[in-house]
């Protein structure tokens, strides 16, 4: 019988050297997937097995075309895969008839010879890491199922997690391949921005937040994925190249930022779970130092929310016009467009300025340090019922996304953030901690936690499903 939880690395390459057929692999992956899904709605759009099969047939009676080779894999359901719906989990969309074309990303995954079998599920738009929508309803975290997986890429995390693939597509505007990752103790990677080209439609210089990226069980196997989605794209003016590690990093200086000196509230057990998993980088001979960011969160805040909301409208602009859409819109998609459109030309350069400012101050914190730490979310998984956190550790929410303030530290500026699996609370459920870089340092994150994931006792444990 085969492991479900197979690495992607070990799989593709007995796929290549016929040890394992393309379609063992892929019965193997409908068997888990009928046995799992139901109880976890991590997938969606899937393709009927025979139709599947046939696919994983034709792969068979090739030469391998790429380093994914045979590999089954799903869509994040916010991009394009010919042939599958994009509903965005929107009721706006649900019905719509399959996409005829891939996604820039979506296409050099074919291109390396993924088969795409299905979507994996996300929150209306993205919006807010609860993947849950009114199209195909929530995503259940497989360690607990009545608790949230995150998002927006919740889906792929928990699909992860549940064995259903050995590697997942994911996108990141405020810790979308983060949070998800530390509540389903898996690995998310947002690259450095640029590193993985998004669509040449719309604007294509103002809009630097939101990055694709990989999701994986391994480090080995992010970068598996990162090297077939990386890469300059020549009808994208800001791509870049991936940078090759000559040897893994040995000795990193880490600066464990915490809570951010008291203004990131957070539940009890967050930062002594993240703390444990630091001293597994410890032991492995990384020097990890408290420090304080030396940066108003506050400043952070009003300026990521500006142009956070600027961003959104921009995109939810077109489908806006449809007439009826905007009444169907969720609160919090509504939210975000009319802030957006309140928001003067103005406002967006002072929230540049501040974006620059940051950029000084993690530009001389990188200066005593190779990587910064934080924890990938300030609660554990809550009720899958539940919208968002409304309270933590006292503190009111004033926003559907003021609990995941952790992550915009490293998405206002674009660094490359790691998402690891911090170890398990009180309670059984999983947390995550960020391993943020600077810019182009990708690979040497990868390289660094992949002794990490060896080490640390947690990174391979499973859900009872």
């Amino acid at each position: 019988m085969m492991d479900p939880y197979d690495s992607a690395t070990r799989l593709t390459a007995e796929l290549a050297e016929r040890r394992l057929s393309a379609a063992d692999l892929m019965a193997a992956t409908y068997d888990r997937i009928e046995a799992v899904n139901p109880g976890v709605n991590a997938l969606v759009s899937l393709l009927p097995r025979d139709e599947a099969l046939a696919l994983a047939r034709a792969a068979d009676c090739q030469a391998p075309v790429g380093p994914l080779h045979g590999l089954p894999l799903a869509v994040k359901d916010l991009a394009n895969a010919a042939g599958f719906p994009t509903s965005q989990g929107s009721p706006i969309f649900a019905g719509a008839g399959p996409a005829t074309r891939d996604d820039i990303m979506v296409a050099r995954m074919r291109a390396a010879g993924a088969i795409v079998i299905g979507k994996t599920n996300v929150p209306e738009f993205g919006l807010g890491s609860h993947t849950i929508n009114p199209v195909f309803g929530p995503t259940r975290n497989p360690f607990d199922p009545s608790r949230s997986a995150g998002g927006s890429s919740g889906g792929a995390a928990a699909a992860l997690a549940a064995g259903m693939l050995a590697l997942a597509d994911g996108s990141d505007f405020m810790g979308s391949l983060r949070n998800p990752a530390g509540w389903n103790n898996v690995y998310g990677f947002r690259p450095s921005w640029g590193l993985v080209p998004p669509e040449p439609r719309g604007d294509s210089f103002l809009h630097q937040l939101s990055t694709h990226g990989p999701m994986a069980r391994s480090p080995e196997d992010l970068a598996l994925l990162l090297r077939v989605q990386a890469g300059p794209d020549p009808r994208q003016p800001h791509g870049l190249a991936l940078e090759e590690v000559q040897e893994a990093p040995r000795h990193m200086r880490i600066g464990w930022l915490g809570d951010w000196g008291g203004a990131f509230p957070t539940e009890d057990g967050v930062l002594k779970t993240c703390e444990r998993a630091l001293l597994v980088l410890e032991g492995l001979g990384h020097e990890v130092t408290p420090c304080e960011p030396g940066f108003s969160a506050d400043a952070l805040w009003r300026a990521w929310t500006d142009l956070r909301s600027w961003q959104t409208a921009a995109s939810l602009d077109a489908t806006a016009q449809i007439p009826g859409a905007v009444e169907q819109l969720k609160p919090e998609a509504r939210w975000e467009l009319e802030r957006g459109r309140a928001i003067s030309g103005l406002d967006v350069h002072r929230a540049s300025v501040t974006r620059t400012e940051w950029y000084t101050q993690a530009l001389r914190l990188f200066e005593r340090f190779d990587v910064l730490a934080l924890p990938t979310a300030q609660c554990w998984p809550f009720p899958v019922e539940a919208h968002w956190p409304k309270e933590i550790a006292g503190r009111v929410m004033d926003t559907y996304h003021r609990w995941m303030e952790v992550v915009i530290p490293a998405s206002m500026l674009g660094l490359p953030a790691l998402a690891v699996p911090a170890g398990f609370g009180a309670a059984g459920l999983p947390m995550g901690l960020q391993l943020i870089g600077p810019k182009r340092r990708d690979l040497d994150l990868l390289a660094m936690a992949q002794p990490y994931h060896e080490a640390a006792p947690w990174a391979e444990r499973r859900p009872e499903l």
